[in-house]
């Protein structure tokens, strides 16, 4: 039988166990900057003796308008890429398999974080109900969002050459692929549901239509550096960052089964409400995931299925046995490095320090004990 704890292989990724590290902001990054704290953050991580079989990287935003939170790492200039270089280099020395998840925000970011103090753009001039990260004078504070503009269509172009830019840019960084953040209420996700996307032309209204942009930035990276190194994160009912649509079911089959010819490396599914409730309902029924993942291998598709959200070892061990291929943890990385050994023997795990988690030092980010 088939556990969390073998070896899979999937497009040009060759995993020794099925545990991976989610995407985990912690605004560490002045200047969008990657450097050694964060070197040293993902290799503590990236033994697959004990840690993660496959690190996705905190969001990284693909350009200075994609950003939303003070202290994020970016990744569309040449000295990002070389900071980024140092991480990929010490990740695979240590044995370990790294992606970079690349992000734009939308209309999740305030106007302080955004070139020339301009206003957000997003699908629709509809605000966010919810907040960012803004770090000022050291301290983290939570703040709410900016009111955003619509984007024009001639804009849309550019926003997927941007994408197309970043993960050749990951590419040159010694990314073993990258992760497309399409989740959690940024400007993917934005597009996709119908609450923050009233738009009348090509990019709103119908299903198709409000997927059009997701479709467009997967082609243009596949085409760029090889469906057999994306991946793509979808969160098909979260209300994360004001996400919401009545009707998510019709929606993400039909997305999903439009991704399968791309012959993408993973799918990464967030069940539930992102950091909360796995059985979140939105909309008048609850989500099949099991229907959508049959959408998908109908069409043809053939990556790997990765499941997140409130994993312990038994529900990942028994989500392993019954279709998904990976299992995605989050808050349990942040303070176990070597999660992957205390899941396998059994061990405590240590408790994270929540006044840690976004922005500051090496206290609550590279200071937490492993076994013996």
């Amino acid at each position: 039988m088939i556990s969390l704890f073998d070896p899979v292989h999937f497009g040009r990724l060759h995993l020794a166990n099925r545990v991976v590290m989610a995407p985990l902001t912690r605004n560490r990054a002045p200047g969008a900057m990657p450097n050694d704290l964060m070197v040293t953050y993902y290799t503590q991580r990236a033994d697959p003796k004990t840690g993660a079989g496959l690190i996705v990287t905190e969001a990284t935003a693909i350009s200075h308008q994609g950003q939303g939170y003070s202290d994020v790492p970016g990744i569309w200039s040449n000295e990002q890429v070389a900071a980024w270089k140092k991480v990929t280099d010490s990740v695979h020395a240590a044995g370990g398999k790294i992606v970079v998840q690349l992000w734009h925000v939308g209309r999740v970011s305030h106007v302080d974080l955004q070139p020339g103090g301009q206003a957000p753009v997003a699908p629709s001039a509809i605000r966010a109900k919810t907040k960012t990260v803004l770090i000022r004078d050291g301290v983290p504070t939570f703040e709410d969002t900016s009111m955003p503009r619509a984007l024009a269509i001639e804009e849309l172009p550019g926003i997927v050459d941007d994408y197309r830019h970043a993960a050749r840019n990951a590419i040159a960084a010694g990314f073993d692929g990258i992760e497309i953040h399409g989740a959690n209420g940024y400007l993917l996700d934005q597009f996709l549901r119908s609450g923050s996307n009233t738009r009348s032309d090509l990019y709103g209204g119908s299903i198709e239509n409000r997927a059009r942009l997701l479709l467009e930035v997967m082609r243009a990276v596949t085409l760029e550096i090889g469906g057999d190194r994306v991946g793509l994160r979808l969160s098909p009912v979260t209300p994360a960052n004001d996400a919401a649509d009545p009707y998510p079911q019709p929606l993400f089959d039909y997305v999903a089964a439009h991704l399968a010819p791309l012959n993408l490396a993973f799918l990464h599914i967030v069940e539930g409400a992102t950091g909360g409730a796995r059985d979140h309902v939105q909309g008048d029924k609850p989500f099949d995931y099991n229907a959508m993942r049959a959408a998908y291998r109908k069409a043809g598709g053939k990556g790997a299925w990765m499941v997140n959200n409130g994993y312990n070892r038994t529900l990942a061990n028994q989500s392993i046995t019954t279709g998904a291929d990976l299992v995605a943890f989050g808050r349990p990385f942040i303070a176990n490095p070597d999660l992957t050994r205390r899941l396998r023997e059994g061990e405590a795990l240590n408790m994270p320090d929540r006044t840690t988690f976004y922005g500051g030092g090496a206290k609550g980010y590279t200071d937490y004990p492993m076994l013996a």
